[in-house]
C-alpha cells in the first residue's frame, strides 16, 4: 500500500465552515480522485478511514462535511436537518460543488478524472451532482436510492451503482423500484446490489449512541459493499500506477 498523507480542509458551504477530510497517495503526479460522502450523521472517522483507504489505492480522496464540524448523534437533531436537505436538490448541489471544488483545486487531483461514492446524505448528493450536469468518472451509492427531479437524471453521464440493504425501510423496495425505473428511463448505465438481510447503514460499524429503527450493521455484506465500491472505481477510474482493484481486494477488509 501507499503512504498516505492527510490534512483538515475547511471550505464555506450550506451557511457553514465545513470541516473535510484529504487524503493524498504518496508521490506528486496528478491522481484520479474520489468525492466522499458520508451518512446523514455527518463526517466521522469511518469516513475519514475510507479516504484514507482509497488514497492508500493510489487516489486523491476527500470526505466531505455536511454540519459544519458537528456530528449529530441525537437522531431527531440529524432527522430535522438531513430531511429538509435532501427535499432540496439545489441545496444538496451546492454542498457537493462546494466540495468538489476544493477537490478539483487540490494539485494532486486530475480533475477530469473525479468519481463520487456516498453513504446515506452523502450518496444522495453525488447523485444530485451527476443530476445536475456534473461530469463525474462514476457515482456509487449506499443506502441512497434516491429519486430526482424529472428528466434531470438523463445528465448523468457516467455509470451508477448502488447497493442497499434488503431489509432496510428507509429505503424499501417500491423506492429502489422508483430509483431504477428512473435510471432505466434517463439511459443511465446503472447497476443495483440488493444485499439479502441488511439493515440500513447495514455498512456502518456499531456506534454508541441511540439510532433510529431498521439501521444496523451486518459484517458480511460491509466488506461486499466495499469490494464492489473498488470494483465500480477499479472499472471507471483506474489507477494508471497499479490496478487498484487487485490492491483493494488484497486489503479485503472494509476500513473501520
Amino acid at each position: 500500500m501507499e503512504t498516505v498523507t492527510t490534512r483538515t480542509v475547511e471550505y464555506p458551504a450550506d451557511g457553514l465552515t465545513m470541516i473535510g477530510h484529504l487524503a493524498l497517495p504518496a508521490g506528486v503526479d496528478r491522481r484520479p480522485a474520489v468525492l466522499l460522502g458520508p451518512e446523514g450523521m455527518g463526517l466521522s472517522d469511518v469516513e475519514r478511514r475510507r479516504a484514507d483507504a482509497l488514497a492508500e489505492l493510489g487516489y486523491t480522496a476527500l470526505a466531505f462535511d455536511l454540519h459544519g464540524g458537528q456530528y449529530l448523534d441525537d437522531p431527531e437533531e440529524m432527522l430535522a436537518r438531513c430531511l429538509p436537505l435532501l427535499a432540496d436538490p439545489d441545496r444538496m448541489r451546492d454542498i457537493g460543488h462546494a466540495a468538489l471544488d476544493v477537490l478539483r483545486t487540490e494539485p494532486r487531483t486530475d480533475p477530469d478524472r473525479i468519481a463520487a461514492v456516498g453513504y446515506g446524505t452523502g450518496g444522495a448528493i453525488g447523485l444530485e451532482l451527476g443530476r445536475g450536469g456534473v461530469s463525474l468518472r462514476a457515482i456509487g451509492t449506499v443506502n441512497a436510492t434516491t429519486t430526482g427531479r424529472p428528466g434531470e437524471s438523463a445528465r448523468i453521464r457516467c455509470p451508477v451503482w448502488a447497493g442497499v440493504g434488503s431489509e432496510d425501510p428507509i429505503m424499501p423496495p417500491a423506492q429502489r423500484n422508483a430509483f431504477t425505473a428512473e435510471m432505466q428511463a434517463a439511459g443511465v448505465d446503472w447497476r443495483l446490489t440488493v444485499y439479502g438481510g441488511a439493515s440500513h447503514a447495514f455498512h456502518h460499524p456499531p456506534v454508541d449512541h441511540r439510532v433510529v429503527p431498521g439501521v444496523g450493521f451486518h459484517p458480511q455484506h460491509a466488506q461486499r459493499a466495499w469490494r464492489d465500491i473498488i470494483d465500480l472505481l477499479a472499472e471507471c477510474l483506474p489507477v494508471s500506477s497499479g490496478d487498484a482493484r487487485e490492491r483493494g481486494h488484497r486489503s479485503a477488509q472494509t476500513p473501520r
